[in-house]
């Protein structure tokens, strides 16, 4: 099982970033996928989700209207459209893959990729 995440840099408040996150290894259509970030000295936190077939989404208060969840399910990719960034929120964001099955529930997560927002 791979996770790979993209798109991280340096933007400016106010600035753009998409963030990607590739997978392999598990039945990519069957999962339901989110985005979590952690700042320095601060918890894990619950970016976005989305669920399995793309149809539900929920948000994190803090990037509610500013940020967009969206996957491809041909392209085993999930992606997050970051708009009007803010300096809070610089982290490292992570991929995550949920999905539940008779045998149990399995989560993959990926490396991480960093997302620095600052003049």
């Amino acid at each position: 099982v791979q996770l790979v995440e993209s798109g991280g840099g340096l933007v400016q408040p106010g600035g753009s970033l998409r963030l990607s996150c590739v997978t392999s290894g598990f039945t990519f259509s069957t999962f339901d996928m989110s985005w979590h970030r952690q700042a320095p000295g601060k918890e894990r936190e619950l970016v976005a989700t989305i669920s399995s077939a793309g149809t539900n989404t929920r948000y994190a208060d803090s990037v509610k209207g500013r940020f967009t969840i969206s996957k491809d399910n041909v392209k085993r990719t999930v992606y997050l459209q970051m708009n009007r960034l803010k300096p809070e929120d610089s982290a490292v964001y992570y991929c995550n893959s949920r999905g539940t099955r008779a045998s149990g529930t399995y989560i993959y997560w990926g490396q991480g990729t960093q997302v620095t927002v600052s003049s």
